[in-house]
C-alpha cells in the first residue's frame, strides 16, 4: 500500500482525491508523496482503494453503498466524516473540513472529467474559498488556481496560459504574455482570456482590481 506519511504538519498542501476523471499516476504519486493529509470523496474510494493509497478521511453523505468495516479495516486508522448537508458539494464540504483542521493549502485531483456540471461547478467554486485556503486543482492537462489581485512567475516561453473570470472581473493589467491586457474587463460568457501564453521566458506579471480570476496553466 503507498504511504504518504512523510511530513506530518499543515504547512504542506492537503490533498482531496475527489470522483471526477482519474488523473495518471505520475501525477497523483507525486502529489502524494509530499501530501501529508489526504482526504477522499465518498464516491471515488474504491478506485482509491484499488491503487493502494493510504488515506487519513473519507468524506460525504454516504449515500452510496460503502462496507465501513471493510475500509476500516484496510485503512486503519481512518477517520470517517459524515456530512450530509445537500446545500453544498462534496468538494466543497471537504475544503470546509480541511479549513476547520487549520490547513492553509490543499491540492485537488480528480475534479474535471466526466460530467461536465460537476467539473464548471468544482473549478468555479474555488473563489469562494478567498482568504481561507489556497486550492490548485489538477488533471493531466492543466493546473488551475485563484489568482491574488497582483501575481508573477516566471514561465518558459509559449506556455499556454488562460484567465478565466467568474463573474466580471475589472482592471486586469498584464505583461509577459502574447495578447496583454491594460485596465480591461473579462466577464464568463462574453470575454475570456483563454489560449493566451507566455510571450518568452520570463516573468509574467497579472493584476486586477475587482472580482475573481482564475489561472489555468495548461499542456497538451
Amino acid at each position: 500500500m503507498s504511504s504518504h506519511h512523510i511530513i506530518r504538519d499543515k504547512q504542506e498542501p492537503a490533498l482531496i482525491i475527489a470522483n471526477g476523471e482519474a488523473c495518471s499516476w505520475d501525477l497523483l504519486a507525486q502529489l502524494l508523496e509530499w501530501s501529508p493529509f489526504i482526504v477522499v470523496l465518498d464516491g471515488a474510494i474504491n478506485r482509491v482503494l484499488e491503487l493502494g493509497i493510504k488515506i487519513d478521511v473519507l468524506l460525504g453523505d454516504f449515500d452510496s453503498s460503502l462496507n465501513h468495516e471493510e475500509i476500516r479495516q484496510a485503512q486503519h486508522p481512518i477517520e470517517f466524516v459524515h456530512t450530509p448537508d445537500q446545500e453544498k458539494t462534496d468538494l466543497e464540504k471537504a475544503c470546509d473540513f480541511l479549513i476547520e483542521r487549520g490547513h492553509q493549502a490543499v491540492n485537488v485531483v480528480w475534479a474535471t472529467g466526466r460530467r461536465a456540471d460537476h467539473t464548471i461547478t468544482n473549478i468555479t467554486n474555488i473563489v469562494r474559498f478567498r482568504d481561507k485556503i489556497k486550492i490548485v486543482v489538477l488533471d493531466d492537462h492543466s493546473r488551475i488556481f485563484l489568482l491574488d489581485h497582483t501575481y508573477e512567475k516566471w514561465y518558459p516561453a509559449k506556455t499556454p496560459l488562460s484567465l478565466i473570470p467568474v463573474g466580471t472581473v475589472s482592471g486586469i493589467r498584464t505583461s509577459g504574455l502574447t495578447y496583454n491586457l491594460s485596465d480591461e474587463s473579462l466577464q464568463i460568457g462574453y470575454r475570456t482570456g483563454s489560449s493566451n501564453e507566455a510571450a518568452q521566458d520570463g516573468l509574467v506579471k497579472i493584476s486586477y482590481t475587482s472580482g475573481d480570476l482564475l489561472l489555468m496553466e495548461c499542456w497538451d
